[in-house]
């Protein structure tokens, strides 16, 4: 039985190994097929069961168990996975990871650990920054867009609309991730607060439509209180028009809000920053540096304009704090969020910043959007191919043309079938669709050479 405080040999022996076998699974995913998700259900049907009682199972048998779970997966941080929303996994984030969890040091609230908080407070100030932020704004580093696009509903009904919200309208366009719809229901927001205003042929959101929607729930007496765009949508990479829904939304008095998940660390590129005209007038902006940044699963962020606004929508005090200080030069980051308990996020962002330079980051995003771009010239040259919309970002949608929604899944199939990538489908405008979408940091031409041929011998065989 394995001590609760082990040895200092046993530590130095089983972070060895686990360093080892990382850096082995790391420099392995150039070769790693692209999905190995098969067996994956009748491993975890072998895994199942309680833990053991006596602690019999030995550090090496446990690292075998690790392995074999993790490469029956989708392979998330490879060159191939060009599905969903890519996460990269840096090797330096993990070692922040592994660092801030050994070390245990808690960030919820600034006095007991104030030079840890400080250094997540570099984060989350290089990120308002980002955005052109005024001073007062506030950072804070979530598990994950979802928490974030749920925090800033949160704030914004409590900053328009007080107390009494149940007459509040949110307005969102059809493309809108399902977590900003989430949230809202989440903060006590049903179907009838809802309006989906259309997109433009661009998919992006029509404003014009967003003007007129707002307009007649004023005169029905509802009380409309947000708007959302878009930077970046999932299903096809738009960019909603950023500076003329900041227009409406402060013509209107209503808080805007940019859910910039996937798409909103390209401002630190040229091409980013004039798309996402017009952002710097957004009171919050969701990002994921779990995409942008190539970070582990489980990094997003929120940035907003009103640090005031976020911590009265958020903070409840207790007897069993009043030991503690209050915000003052450092926040207390759980009086800015749902969370009290939370893990000290910064080493995870700020170490791999530190390693490698905010340029590191933004080559391998300037790259991300050349290879988009020569992805969309190699598919519209492919003759059985369909490709509606031209990529904003990194996103391309497409399909088999002249065939059927079943036609279109079985091309996927015999896409993903190769094993160098896995490409992922979606609905737009109730047609299937397949899509690419190039993220990863260690995505380059080679792999979407590849994937243009997986893509052209597929098209030929239907």
């Amino acid at each position: 039985m394995l001590p609760l405080d082990p040895s200092a040999e046993d530590m130095r022996a089983m972070g060895r190994t686990a360093v080892e076998y990382l850096i082995g699974f790391i420099r392995g995913l150039d070769d790693a097929p692209a999905t190995n998700a098969g067996a994956g259900l009748e491993l975890a049907r072998r895994l199942a069961g309680p833990p053991a009682e006596s602690g019999e199972c030995g550090f090496d048998d446990l690292m075998e168990q690790v392995d074999a779970a993790a490469r029956r997966t989708l392979e998330f941080s490879g060159p191939g996975y060009l599905a969903y929303i890519p996460g990269g996994g840096l090797y330096t984030a993990a070692l922040g990871e592994f660092l801030a969890q050994g070390l245990n040091r808690y960030a919820g609230l600034w006095q007991p650990s104030p030079a840890m908080v400080q250094i997540e407070e570099n984060v989350a100030r290089w990120l308002c920054d980002l955005f052109a932020m005024p001073p007062g704004s506030q950072g804070l580093l979530t598990t994950g867009g979802s928490m974030a696009n749920f925090s800033a509903v949160v704030t914004a009904r409590s900053d328009r609309l007080g107390e009494s919200f149940l007459d509040g309208t949110y307005y969102v366009s059809e493309q809108v991730h399902a977590s900003v719809t989430k949230a809202a229901k989440l903060a006590g927001f049903g179907p009838r607060n809802l309006r989906t205003v259309a997109t433009d042929d661009r998919l992006r959101m029509d404003v014009e439509d967003l003007g007129r929607r707002i307009r007649e729930d004023r005169a029905a007496g509802m009380r409309p209180f947000l708007v959302v765009a878009s930077a970046g949508t999932t299903n096809s990479g738009a960019v909603d028009p950023i500076a003329d829904v900041a227009a409406v939304a402060r013509h209107e008095g209503l808080w805007m809000h940019v859910d910039g998940a996937y798409g909103g660390f390209f401002q630190l590129t040229a091409r980013g920053r004039e798309r996402f005209h017009g952002v710097e007038a957004a009171d919050s902006i969701t990002l994921d540096p779990h995409k942008g940044l190539f970070l582990p699963y489980g990094t997003g962020a929120l940035v907003v304009r009103d640090g005031q606004a976020l911590r009265e929508a958020h903070h409840v005090g207790a007897d069993y704090l009043q030991d503690l200080a209050p915000p003052g030069e450092l926040p207390n980051y759980s009086e800015y969020s749902p969370e009290l308990s939370r893990d000290s996020r910064g080493l995870r962002v700020w170490m791999p910043l530190q390693l490698h330079g905010v340029a590191a980051f933004r080559d391998a995003l300037d790259e991300k959007l050349d290879l988009t771009g020569h992805l969309h010239d190699a598919l519209t040259a492919i003759r059985e191919v369909e490709v509606p919309w031209a990529p904003q970002l990194t996103t391309v949608p497409f399909r088999l043309a002249g065939a059927d929604d079943a036609g279109n899944a079985a091309f996927l199939e015999r896409i993903n079938a190769g094993g160098r990538v896995f490409l992922s489908s979606t609905m737009i405008h109730g047609r299937y669709a397949l899509r690419v979408c190039i993220l990863s940091h260690r995505t380059h031409r080679d792999r979407i050479d590849e994937c243009v041929d997986a893509i052209r011998a597929a098209s030929r065989e239907g």
